[in-house]
Order: C-alpha cells, then structure tokens, then sequence
C-alpha cells in the first residue's frame, strides 16, 4: 500500500521501513506527494505578505518533506536494488519528477517572491548562512529556466523530460549489458589468479550450473583482478575487451543516445545564455570556467603523459624479457605492472588481499572516524533493510549524542548499477529540531566462495575508505538548512573529504591492524607512486573527453573519444578508464563537464593531508577537529574555497598534487 511510503518513518532511528514497501507503492505515493508539495508552494507564491526570508526561503526549505522522502527512497533502490518492478517504473518516476520540478522553477509568482527576497539581500539582515541558501536559491531558479520567455520556458521543459527519459535508458542499457555478459573458464586458464578469486569463481559457475568451471562477471573487481593476475593473455583480452566494449554497437548501445543528450544539453545550455553545456555546468562549480578546469588538467597532463611513456617502455621490455615477441596491448598494462611491483618493490597484490577482508576494512574505516571523531557505530540488526547483504549501524559521538544512521552494502549482484556511490535518504537541518542525517554507501566487490568474507585489493579498500568519506561529510553535516546539507556542494569540492579518507587505508598504522606483514607495508609505502602515469593518464583521458564533447557537440559521437585522445597525445595503450558508451557518471548521474572535479578534489585533498604530516600525524587531533568543524560540519553554508583556507590557513597548493603523485619535476 502507498502509505507505507506516505507515512512519516517510525523506525528507531527513523530508519525507513523497507519490508513494507513495494515497487508499486511508489507512483501513488508520488502522486500523492506531488499535489501535496503543489498545494505548499501555491501558498508560498500566493501569500499578500511581503516576501522576506522567512515566508519565502524557510517555507520552501520547509516545504516537500514527504515527496522528499519518497524520492530519496526510490532512487536508493533505484541504483542499488533495481528489480524488475522497480525498472519498470523508473521511466515514469522520472517524468512525474521532472514535470513537477520544471513546474516549480517556471512558475513566475513562486519566482517573483524568490527574487524580491534576493533584491533585498544586502539589507536584510541575513545571516552568512541566510545569504547563501537566498543566492543558492535564485540561481538555482535561474539555471532551471525561470527567467525565460513562455516560448522557451516551454521548450526547456520538453528537453528536460526528454533528458530524464534518455539517462534512464542509458543506466538501464549498461545495466543489462553488464548482466549479460559472462566469461566461463576452465581450470587450465586460471594461472595467476589469486585463492580467493578463483573460489568465488567457482561457486559463482556452480550457482549457474556450471559445476566444475569458472565464472567471471564485468563487475569491476573481476575486470581489474583478470587484467592484473591472469596469466593467460587470452583470458586478460576477452576480459578486457568485454568490459569495455560494452554498449558500442551491440544490442543495448548507447551511442545514439548519448548524441541525443550532448544535442539537447547543448540547446538547453543556450536557451540559458550559455555558449556550451560545459559553460552553464562549471558557472556555479570552484573551477567557475571550462577553461580553467581544462588548463588544471593540462598542468597535470603533461607530466603524467611523460611518465606513463616511460613505464610503457619499461613493461615493453618485460614483454621482450619474456621473449612475448608482441607489442603491450592495453590488456596487458596492468599484468606487467604488477610484475614490476612485484620484482622491484617486493609487493604482492595478492597476498594483500589476503589480510584485506570486507569486514575488516569496514571496521577500519569505522575505527579511524572514531579516532580522528569520535564517532561509534553500532550494529542495527533490528532495523529493516532493501536486501540481506545490507548492514544498517546506528552511529553516536564520544558523549553517546545520536549523529545518524548509516546502511552499509558492499556485494556486488545483478539488481546492482556497477561501481560504488555514497546518498541520504535524510539530510541534517536544525530548522525545527535537530534532524540527524541517514545515509548509505554501496560498492560492488567480489563475494567470497560459500559464505566466506570477501577479500579486497587495496584499491577497492581505498574505495570503501573513499564512499566511507562522503558518507561522513553528510553525518558530521552541522548546519540550519537542508538544502545547504552536507554533501551538497559544488560538484568539484564533493570528492574532497572522499579523497582525503583514502589516506588512512594505507596508512601504516591503520595496515598493522590487519596482520599485514611490514615487510609489505614497507613494499606498498615504496610502490606508492609506481604506476601514476598509468593512472592518471587513464583518468584524465575520461575527463577530457567528457568535458570536449560538451563544449564542441560533435555530430559524430562514436569516434569523438578518439579524436580527442589523438589530439592529446594519449598512448594508444592506455585507454578510458569509463568509455563514453558505459561512462554513467556523465550520462546517469551528475558529472557531465565535471569529470575532471575529481582531480581538483584531490589537489585539495594531497595539500589538506599535509596537515597531518605537518602536525602529530594521522589521528592528530588539532587538524581533526578542524577539518571536522571547518569542511564536514559546514555543508554548502559557505563558498568551498572560504571553508578550505579556514582550515589550512591559506588556499590550495597545486604542486600537492604532482608530489602525492610523484610527478613533480
């Protein structure tokens, strides 16, 4: 029934009541919602008293609480549990939110009262934070259209329903591309592969009835452990050919769809004023212009390109030493890296992932918050969730003060979109009471063979350790209003705490915990910045093609990632590390123009860490405290760079990030 969506959650915790919901609740429940939310923002528009903060700001912060609740929901099964029912929907579910929101930032008596609440800004009063949620807000109005003409208003509408429906489809073809593909193997083409791989393997073909073989999936923990261990080269190319072919010519491809979007963001860009999409995407970002973020990636380019020149010679002549008798192929690169690793750093990958269980790194993560936070976090079997591999944890401060509720859910499964991602299914506000924030962090790792614990590589541990940081940022949010909550900042300061929580996985301190060995912590200390070239050239060669195909719109979309990495320079070898045609933070999520915020990010985060290192080290509590008070507690009530020189003393180094990644000349 809709009402168990309609309902106020009653949980403990106000945890949501997952075992009472069903995939068609949700379009009545919306239903519902939506006249409701109408009726609260008629009156907001229709109020004869002056407009001022209150009867205007506060009531729109105030207003849509329900439909609110539901969205958030829908999306978080959407993305992490989408069964069939909830597929079936997905298209509608958009339509009915995209018209409602188009309606809201049209409609010009709402509009009036926000921009005479604006006009008066200056003499009002307000606080800092005040100011902000008001210039946030009339933006805000202003980017959904609500300054056009009716003509306009109307074409903008249609586009945005069109875009809605055709980022569904995009996360829906990738979905089902990835599901279907499967790579059986036999026992003889499994040399290199790591214990516990090949057992998860196995139960994976015995569960598909394929007792006795191997099954391997386009789940990014096989593609990156198949390209790194397998010691078969055919295996390594099928793999790699798979995963990232995806979507490109076959029965669920993407290209013609992408061509659509790029054709009508671009059109919606310009009935706004803006010359590209990229223009109206980077306005309200730290970068501000595609020209800055572009010139960013080009210091870090060049660098990186030179180094990754170097390593491909270098793993050339390990091919030649093997007496290969061919050229590094892309499928290759990862292989012969980590024989480098191996050979000159003494570092295993695989025997790391031994130490490295899923439940380990976790209570890692958990243990590091409550070093540098406070912060416990207690097992909530009590509480209902959206399947059985999720955890829920009821988190606390030092002085046992409720801080939030967190859903854990790290396997990978079919109802799954791929990769890993942080959201809140309740943000923090103290508007009327303190309302603590809900929040769950997903990823995709490998489950272990018969009910064992999953082992993880270190990168996939840095991925918990990274979704774990977002999840923080909105827990230790500390702010008036919802809307300035948390995580909801600019796109290139929302990786930030992610990034900067990676530091503490591989922190020598936090590895002892985990029985590693020194001898391997000295090993992954050594190798740190092997391979950067490599991996940054991969990322870049992603943001550069997704920040130029939004500002040029090409007409021929299937070989404009070429284009671009030619007129880059990139090595052929080194591929896209997200193809346009499976790239779904671009096409079904929120980074299109934006790619490249993850390398601003981490400029902030190498120079922010160096706090640590400055200071008493990785728990030191001085800079703890002010990171906590100065970044995460203060959500989107500030400009990023304000909240940035409040803790370091000063902005950015951008030179942090070439040493981090040892790069600098």
């Amino acid at each position: 029934m809709a009402h168990a969506l309609l309902e106020a959650w009653t949980n403990p915790l106000g945890a949501p009541a997952f075992d009472e919901v069903a995939a068609t609740d949700f379009l009545p429940a919306f239903e519902v919602a939506i006249a409701e939310n109408r009726a609260e923002l008629a009156a907001i528009a229709d109020d004869p008293a002056p407009a001022d903060f209150d009867n205007v700001m506060a009531a729109l912060e105030r207003s849509g609480e329900r439909l609110g609740r539901i969205r958030r929901l829908f999306w978080t099964l959407s993305s992490a549990q989408a069964n069939e029912g909830i597929r079936a929907i997905e298209a509608d579910v958009s339509a009915l939110l995209t018209a409602h929101g188009t309606a809201v930032s049209h409609d010009p008596k709402l509009f009036a009262r926000v921009a005479a609440v604006w006009e008066t800004r200056d003499t009002a009063g307000l606080t800092p934070e005040q100011r902000r949620l008001v210039e946030n807000s009339y933006k805000g109005f202003v980017r959904g259209g609500a300054a056009l003409s009716p003509a306009d208003k109307a074409r903008f509408g249609e586009i945005d329903q069109r875009l809605g429906q055709l980022s569904v489809r995009f996360g829906q073809n990738v979905l089902a591309a990835t599901m279907a593909w499967e790579m059986l193997l036999d026992a003889d083409e499994l040399d290199g592969l790591p214990p516990a791989t090949r057992s998860a393997a196995a139960a994976r073909a015995a569960r598909k009835g394929h007792a006795g073989r191997y099954l391997f999936t386009l789940d990014r923990g096989d593609y990156e452990t198949v390209l790194t261990f397998a010691a078969r080269r055919d295996v390594r190319e099928r793999m790699w050919r798979g995963f990232t072919g995806r979507c490109d010519g076959d029965a669920q491809d993407n290209n013609p769809l992408i061509a659509e979007i790029v054709a009508l963001r671009t059109e919606s860009a310009r009935l706004l004023g803006y010359a590209t999409f990229a223009d109206y995407k980077l306005d309200d970002s730290m970068a501000a212009r595609p020209e800055a973020a572009e010139a960013l990636m080009l210091r870090v380019w060049a660098p990186a390109r030179r180094r990754a020149l170097e390593e491909q010679a270098e793993l050339q002549r390990l091919v030649e030493a093997d007496g290969g008798g061919f050229l590094l192929a892309a499928w290759d690169w990862r292989y012969y890296a980590e024989r480098v690793r191996c050979e000159r750093y003494a570092l295993d990958g695989a025997a790391f992932a031994e130490h490295l269980t899923l439940e380990s790194v976790r209570a890692a993560a958990f243990g590091a918050a409550g070093k540098l936070y406070g912060l416990r976090f207690e097992a909530r079997p009590d509480l209902p969730v959206y399947h059985p591999d999720v955890s829920a944890w009821g988190v606390t401060d030092a002085a046992g003060a409720p801080v939030g509720l967190i859903y854990t859910d790290y396997l990978a499964r079919t109802e799954k979109h791929g990769g890993a991602w942080m959201g809140s299914l309740r943000t923090q506000e103290r508007m009327d009471g303190d309302v603590r924030p809900i929040v769950y962090t997903v990823a995709n790792f490998t489950r272990g063979a018969d009910g064992a614990d999953a082992h993880l590589s270190v990168d996939e541990a840095r991925t918990l350790f990274h979704e774990f940081g977002h999840a923080l940022h909105a827990l230790l949010s500390n702010v008036t209003y919802p809307s300035l909550a948390g995580t909801s900042v600019a796109r290139d300061f929302v990786e930030f705490p992610s990034k900067f929580m990676e530091h503490w996985i591989i922190a020598p301190e936090v590895l002892r915990g985990f029985d590693v060995p020194d001898a391997l912590i000295v090993a992954l200390g050594r190798a740190d910045t092997y391979g950067q070239g490599f991996a940054t050239v991969e990322f870049l060669a992603s943001a550069f093609v997704d920040l130029a195909l939004h500002r040029e719109a090409p007409g021929d979309v299937a070989g404009f990632e070429r284009v671009v990495l030619d007129r880059l320079g990139c090595p052929p070898v080194i591929g896209m590390r997200h193809r346009l045609p499976y790239f779904t933070h671009v096409f079904d999520g929120g980074y299109a123009s934006a790619y490249y915020s993850y390398l601003w990010s981490e400029v902030l985060d190498a120079d922010a860490f160096g706090a640590f290192e400055e200071g008493g080290g990785i728990f030191d509590a001085d800079p703890a405290r002010r990171f906590r008070d100065e970044i995460l507690a203060r959500g989107d009530s500030r400009d990023p760079m304000d909240s940035f020189v409040a803790f370091r003393g000063r902005g950015p180094d951008e030179g942090a990030l070439l040493r981090a990644r040892g790069l600098a000349a």
